[in-house]
């Protein structure tokens, strides 16, 4: 099945208030073909570079551009989803010999976020806290995991959702392309349904609006027109770093296992920490084996006293 004229995109990056260039890079394949299509899918890319001076601006585009090199040139893969971790790994490569002989920008590292489409299915894969987010039906949910400091915190408990946004350490990444050998990098497959948008972006987007508004912006406005506004929106409140979007819907007709799977799967909008909502089903199992465990334990308790007593 060709989506050829179901897939949508819409891809914008602004250097923000604060930032006197843009270390952001957006980037894209798209096939002209069905046979490309078939062979590869749809591949959108958001990077956002760290280091300073021209270094990150560097580091992004050279790494979004190898990255869609290599996931080109794998012809010996079928599964796309390991192909596109792939070719993020060999991009990194690419990276570190680079800074090796540019010896001028030794510290050179990128953030990292990019769907592939095909057919039915997007692959998501991160490295950093360049998000992807999945839109459907008004609402939205965050696909991604922010391998972040302050999100590793939050997932222990050290501290609340709400300490993390104004958390002094809460721009420091635990993992980038550059940065080390061969970083984690996290990929997320999800069964898409007509109408559902991807929207991939960078942090310089989610420290200003929250995922509630996006979603709010991706219902009530065209995409071209949804893209601006969310940067607006970022740039209002201070623009304190580049900000990047990616929009990317489709229209194509759903399998049947996507449709099954979004009747399963409600609430979209599930917590950061990846964890969802268990079925009513499930919740009820779980409150009658507590019950059954306390009664034992307090069973258990009361035999302990009595043998002592006697």
């Amino acid at each position: 099945m060709s989506n050829s004229e179901q897939i949508t995109a819409i891809l914008r990056t602004d250097t923000g208030l604060v930032r006197d260039h843009n270390e952001d890079f957006v980037s894209y394949w798209e096939p002209g073909t069905p046979e490309e299509e078939a062979q590869h899918g749809w591949l959108y890319i958001v990077a956002d570079g760290v280091g300073g001076a021209d270094a990150g601006e560097v580091a992004s585009k050279l790494s979004s551009e190898s990255a869609i090199r290599h996931y080109l040139e794998d012809d010996n893969s079928s599964n796309l989803g390991e192909r596109l971790v792939n070719a993020m790994q060999a991009a990194n490569t690419d990276l570190r010999q680079y800074v090796l002989e540019h010896t001028n920008n030794s510290r050179m590292a990128t953030t990292m976020v990019a769907a592939v489409l095909h057919e039915n299915h997007a692959y998501i894969a991160n490295v950093g806290d360049s998000r992807g987010y999945l839109w459907r039906n008004g609402r939205i949910q965050q696909v991604t995991k922010d391998q972040s400091l302050v999100a590793k915190l939050v997932e222990e408990g050290a501290i609340t959702e709400e300490e993390a946004h104004f958390h002094p350490r809460r721009n420091v990444i635990l993992y980038s392309l550059g940065s080390e050998r061969s970083p984690k990098i996290d990929l997320f497959e999800q069964p898409l349904e007509t109408g559902d948008i991807l929207f991939l972006c960078s942090d310089g987007l989610t420290r200003h609006v929250a995922d509630e508004e996006i979603a709010y912006v991706l219902s009530q406005e065209p995409m071209d027109t949804a893209s601006a506004t969310l940067i607006g929106k970022a740039n209002d409140r201070g623009g304190e770093d580049n900000i990047s979007v990616a929009i990317i819907r489709f229209d194509g007709e759903a399998t049947a296992v996507a449709q099954t799977s979004a009747q399963q799967t409600t609430p979209l909008v599930v917590p950061r920490n990846g964890t969802t909502h268990q079925p009513v089903a499930n919740r009820s199992a779980l409150w009658l084996y507590t019950v059954v465990l306390g009664m034992v334990q307090a069973l258990l308790i009361f035999l302990v006293w009595f043998l002592l007593r006697v």
